[in-house]
């Protein structure tokens, strides 16, 4: 795929790059992102991590010096979700950036109104970005999470 979003470095950071991937060719960078995050961090159990949808959506990955740090998707309602940044790189754009090429793909897709899960330690981050919450608080995986929409018109 041609799109692609890159981000002038930030301080010592080199440039970034948030690309759209197919999901069977970026599985193993999406795959370890993910498991490291959503697994080993925040001890999601790995069979609600791989839910079956990803075949499905679309992916975004964000590379730094080579290396892949964060991952998002996009599924066929408009739901954005599985965004994870590697520790080391959270708190320097990689989030931000992700946002903006998944929302790129929704305008692109023409969806009327994009949601998501929220943890909601991660509420004020997805307000920037015009979502509302919409919903109480509820447990994903044992980890609260309100509900986030967004018109798009």
């Amino acid at each position: 795929m041609s799109n692609e979003t890159r981000i002038a470095g930030q301080a010592a950071l080199s440039d970034m790059v948030v690309r759209p991937v197919s999901f069977h060719e970026a599985l193993a960078p999406i795959r370890e992102i993910r498991e490291q995050v959503f697994v080993h961090e925040q001890h999601v159990p790995l069979e609600m991590e791989w839910d079956g949808l990803d075949d499905t959506a679309d992916h975004v990955v964000a590379h730094m010096d080579g290396r892949a740090v964060g991952t998002a998707r996009l599924l066929p309602d408009g739901r954005v979700g599985r965004m994870a940044v590697l520790g080391p790189w959270r708190n320097r754009g990689v989030g931000r950036a992700l946002m903006e090429e998944i929302m790129r793909l929704a305008h692109a897709r023409a969806f009327p109104v994009v949601h998501l899960d929220a943890q909601v330690h991660a509420i004020a981050f997805y307000q920037r970005f015009g979502f509302s919450v919409c919903s109480d608080v509820f447990l994903d995986a044992g980890i609260p999470h309100r509900r986030m929409r967004r018109p798009m018109v």
